[in-house]
């Protein structure tokens, strides 16, 4: 369970880019309207996008967007600290650590630390 409550969450969560949420193994789970928006942001075919880009999951009932060799998302540029598809990212995205997130995501996410530590 969270040390920090959704609502609180809500109100004082800040983004700092640090990419630990788009740094780990594991699905994310896209819909056929998600894949088309950023299909057409990226400018490419909706098909050929499906062909390079998405993944049937393991339990055949849904499409994640795939990932790099070590984990992390396609799309986080480690570099420069940004969601390359940011303004069409996935809800799964948009959504963490508000509406979903993992146990003690606080000690890995920079923005959920600093509410920790009293800072913001």
């Amino acid at each position: 369970m969270s040390k920090l409550s959704k609502e609180f969450l809500e109100k004082n969560f800040t983004c700092k880019r640090c990419g630990t949420c788009c740094k780990w193994h594991g699905y994310v789970n896209v819909t056929i309207e998600e894949i088309e928006k950023i299909a057409d942001f990226l400018k490419i075919d909706f098909a050929e996008y499906m062909k390079k880009f998405v993944i049937l999951r393991h339990d055949r009932k849904g499409l994640s967007l795939d990932e790099k060799v070590n984990g992390s998302c396609i799309y986080y540029d480690e570099d420069n600290k940004i969601c390359m598809i940011n303004p069409v990212k996935p809800k799964q995205c948009r959504d963490f650590p508000i509406e979903w997130n993992f146990e003690n995501f606080e000690s890995e996410c920079v923005g959920a630390a600093e509410l920790l530590r009293g800072e913001k």
